[in-house]
């Protein structure tokens, strides 16, 4: 799975553009907030938009907080009943998020979801007909507490993991149908362009 990247490989990965621009962007959050001079800011926001690999850039915000606001937000409980559940679109995604199958399925879209926090436990129990969760690229998962059950998990995601993008932290049990994480398709990719 891609998920068990040791951390030392993941470092060396190349930085995107997208990368090198959150980390500026954090930079300048930064200065503003009085936590580095200007002359810091410019020697920081020089050796992020030249930085080639993870671990030129994680220095240069490894001394500041996140810059997100972590307000937990009340838990998501969701049961897929018999004729299922789901959060798409645009929806405040909390902390805690409970996720139950059961015959219908539950799928948790979080590609136009506001999130502002680093990291969130989702426990998923894929019960009769499956969990489905869908997070936007540059998100990463741990998927190494997830019980795989008859109906397995399939771990899809990238660990290409953008700096201060939110975590996934998923547990709990395939079940019959099984659960499964991964970035979004072709389809979906088409359809987030069209509703920009």
């Amino acid at each position: 799975m891609t998920s068990d990247l040791p951390e030392s490989a993941h470092r060396e990965m190349r930085a995107s553009n997208a990368d090198r621009d959150a980390v500026v962007q954090r930079l300048q959050e930064a200065a503003g907030e009085g936590r580095i001079d200007l002359t810091e800011l410019t020697e920081r926001v020089d050796r992020a938009l030249a930085a080639k690999t993870y671990a030129d850039l994680e220095p240069l915000t490894a001394d500041l907080p996140s810059g997100r606001t972590a307000d937990p937000g009340k838990p998501l409980f969701l049961k897929g009943g018999l004729h299922g559940a789901s959060r798409t679109g645009r929806w405040q995604v909390p902390a805690q998020i409970t996720a139950h199958g059961g015959m219908g399925g539950v799928k948790l879209d979080f590609t136009q979801a506001d999130c502002r926090l680093p990291l969130i436990e989702l426990e998923a129990h894929g019960q009769m007909a499956g969990v489905t969760i869908v997070i936007p690229e540059g998100w990463s998962a741990e998927t190494d507490e997830v019980e795989p059950g008859l109906g397995g998990l399939k771990d899809k995601t990238t660990p290409d993991r953008q700096p201060g993008a939110p975590l996934v932290r998923l547990s709990g049990s395939g079940g019959a149908a099984g659960v499964v994480i991964r970035h979004p398709n072709g389809w979906e990719r088409r359809k987030l362009r069209r509703g920009r």
